[in-house]
């Protein structure tokens, strides 16, 4: 199954019924199109931008940073932090001779305050990257109980 992400068209032409009066069937062929251009393109698992999608989400100890990475190689994975940015690099290479193709792509996430940069941790398991951002100690949230007199 192939996700086809719709997007806004950007222009529009208008029908000349009348004086300039909009059809409700204008723009529908060029949208058509579109959809068909997509459906129709041939399996490719990075979005048009050229980078897979990135979840992120988080619990009270950690943030976590999930990249479906299909078909990429181990070694071709570059993770590093610099100046508050989680840079990402990947590239995946497909075929041999004339038809090697390859897909590369960075992505950059800006990191806050309370993530200890030196415990970032990376796990790559079946085409899934995982990275976990703990929290520094002290942003990590505690309970205390005041006791009442």
């Amino acid at each position: 199954m192939r996700l086809v992400h719709y997007r806004t068209p950007s222009s529009r032409s208008l029908a000349t019924d009348g004086f300039f009066a909009r059809s409700s069937w204008a723009g529908w062929d060029g949208e058509i199109d579109r959809l068909f251009a997509t459906a129709f393109a041939g399996p490719s698992v990075f979005s048009t931008a050229g980078a897979p999608p990135v979840d992120l989400y988080q619990d009270g100890n950690a943030t976590y940073v999930r990249v479906e990475l299909p078909g990429v190689a181990r070694e071709a994975i570059q993770v590093e932090v610099v100046d508050g940015q989680l840079n990402l690099r990947a590239e995946r290479v497909r075929g041999e001779g004339e038809a090697r193709e390859t897909v590369a792509f960075s992505r950059s996430i800006t990191l806050s305050d309370e993530i200890d940069e030196t415990a970032i941790r990376a796990q790559l398991e079946h085409g899934v990257l995982t990275l976990t951002l703990p929290r520094k100690a002290e942003a990590t949230p505690r309970k205390v109980t005041v006791p009442i007199n």
